[in-house]
C-alpha cells in the first residue's frame, strides 16, 4: 500500500511563493510516477503537474505553465511542488497522487491516479 501525505499548504498574498511536498512511502518510491491536483470550491478536481515517467520528464497545466514546478527529492522520498506568482485563482485544496501502473503517460485524467493524499490547503489573497 502507498501512503501519501501533503504539507506546506498556507495563507500568501498575490504573487507570493509557496513549497507544498508530499511525503510517500509503502514502496520503492523511485519507481513511483506522480502528479498533482486541486479543488477549488464548488469546483472540480483538476490536474496541475505531473511527471510522464517515474524519473522525469514534467508536464503542467496550461493555468501554472512557467510558474510552478514539480520535483523530487528522493533523499527524503517526497514529490515537491514549487508555486511562484501565486494568483487568487490558484487557491485550492492541493492534492499529490498516484498515476496507475496501466496509465497513458502524459494523462491529465483524475481517473488515472489512486493512493491519494489528504490534501493541502492553499489561500492566496489579492
Amino acid at each position: 500500500q502507498v501512503q501519501l501525505v501533503e504539507s506546506g499548504g498556507g495563507l500568501v498574498p498575490a504573487g507570493g511563493s509557496l513549497r507544498l511536498s508530499c511525503a510517500v512511502s509503502g514502496r520503492t518510491f523511485s519507481r513511483f510516477p506522480m502528479g498533482w491536483f486541486r479543488q477549488a470550491p464548488g469546483k472540480e478536481r483538476e490536474f496541475v503537474a505531473g511527471f510522464k515517467w517515474s524519473g522525469g520528464g514534467s508536464y503542467y497545466a496550461d493555468s501554472v505553465k512557467g510558474r510552478f514546478t514539480i520535483s523530487r527529492d528522493n533523499a527524503k522520498n517526497t514529490v515537491d511542488l514549487q508555486m511562484n506568482s501565486l494568483k487568487p485563482e490558484d487557491t485550492a485544496v492541493y492534492y499529490c497522487a498516484r498515476r496507475r501502473d496501466m496509465a497513458v503517460v502524459g494523462t491529465r485524467s483524475e481517473a488515472d491516479f489512486d493512493s491519494w493524499g489528504q490534501g493541502t490547503q492553499v489561500v492566496v489573497s489579492s
